[in-house]
């Protein structure tokens, strides 16, 4: 590893002995990347955040598609990524690697389960770093570690050689420290499908502030407030009518289901040691029927329905990425699910409509950043990821690494 010392700790024994170097040109040339644990490198094992899974594996014999991508655009790839095993956590803390540093809140929590690449980020070890994104695990961890973080449109980017957990969900994300090597990071990953339109129309989906900590959610308004000349006609408006816990748990219900039927086989043959949390939640995916999934699957319809029918091209909504600043780091299992929770409320919106979303970092409380998100239309990543440009002088104290 080439990081210094101090960046160690978002990274995995299991690292890459070297760095990979990318094309000496195109348009990420001259720039670090780490890409979490679960995209595959050539000749290296890949490990899913679980020592059992990485000793049972062969290495694979050629990069995800992803990992090309970067290396041909000229990025350098320093490292591999602590994430939290089987990615099936918001949290960021890992029983067998240990729990990243979050450079911008020490003590607390970097979120999860792209941790070690929030952290890798936010600490300046690299200038972008790749995730992945289920149920919040870029955006939970960009919003934490006070960096920008996208979770894309379901389907953009190919998802080759990375290591699946709920395939209906799954997206490849990632992080940057500027606004102008996070966009053009979608220039180099994102495929077919963008639908470019410009943001005419801003909703504040109220309920969603409305699950937030008070403080949160004033930060928030505050924040948006200050960008308003440089955002559209803004409109208030609820996104979930009947309350987002009918969608938490489709949510919930379909992602057990699907990450069982591609890890349960080797959960039952090999018994891996498995840390609090994800033991809890592999052991309640395991319940999980068809049946349970396929009513699921209705209520995720319902769902999707309701929010693209809200966000037309055009239309971008406006939320918190999470309800509250980082946890602490020796924060209670009981607290920790009531966490988990609150946070699902938030994040099933994009993932069960399969939206893009962004979380820019506009700012911190008591010290600890907050991240503030946007939605818009399926195909609107690029539009995304152009406002977070636009918004740039709004969000305060966050530099844009140049080339080397």
């Amino acid at each position: 590893m080439s990081a210094p010392h101090h960046f160690r700790s978002a990274f995995v024994p299991h690292d890459l002995p070297e760095p990979l170097a990318g094309a000496s040109q195109g348009p990420l040339a001259g720039l670090t990347a780490a890409v979490k644990d679960m995209y595959d490198i050539a000749g290296m094992c890949t490990g899913g955040g679980n020592p059992d899974w990485l000793a049972a594996h062969r290495p694979p014999l050629a990069d995800a598609a992803a990992i090309r991508k970067l290396l041909v655009a000229g990025a350098t790839i320093i490292g591999k990524t602590v994430c939290d095993e089987f990615f099936f956590s918001v949290t960021g803390a890992n029983a067998h690697y240990g729990t990243p540093v979050n450079p911008r809140a020490p003590g607390r929590l970097p979120g999860g389960s792209s941790s070690g690449s929030a952290a890798a980020t936010a600490a300046g070890a690299c200038d972008l770093a790749l995730g992945s994104d289920t149920g919040g695990s870029v955006r939970v961890p960009a919003a934490f570690c006070g960096v920008y973080g996208i979770r894309p449109t379901h389907g953009r980017i190919d998802m080759a050689g990375v290591m699946p957990m709920a395939p209906s969900f799954d997206v490849p994300g990632w992080f940057a420290n500027g606004p102008g090597v996070f966009r053009r990071v979608g220039e180099v990953l994102l495929e077919g499908g963008g639908v470019r339109e410009k943001p005419r129309q801003l909703i504040i989906l109220d309920d969603a502030f409305a699950e937030a900590d008070a403080e949160v959610a004033s930060s928030l308004r505050a924040a948006i407030a200050a960008m308003a000349s440089d955002l559209p006609e803004t409109i208030h408006e609820t996104v979930a009518p009947g309350g987002f816990d009918p969608w938490r748990e489709s949510f919930r219900i379909i992602q057990a289901r699907e990450i069982w039927s591609i890890y349960g086989p080797f959960v039952e043959r090999h018994q891996p040691k498995l840390g609090a949390g994800i033991r809890e939640r592999m052991a309640f995916a395991a319940t999980v029927s068809e049946r349970d999934a396929d009513m699921a699957r209705q209520e995720q319809k319902r769902a999707r329905e309701r929010i693209c029918t809200l966000v037309q091209p055009g239309t971008v909504l406006a939320l918190p990425t999470a309800p509250c600043i980082a946890p602490r780091i020796d924060t209670g299992a009981e607290a920790l699910e009531s966490f988990r929770v609150r946070v699902m409320r938030l994040t099933c919106v994009a993932g069960l409509s399969g939206l893009p979303q962004v979380t820019l970092p506009v700012g911190s409380i008591s010290g600890c950043p907050v991240g503030l998100s946007f939605i818009a239309w399926h195909g609107g990543d690029e539009a995304l990821l152009d406002l977070a440009v636009q918004l740039a002088r709004h969000v305060g104290g966050v530099s844009d690494p140049r080339p080397k």
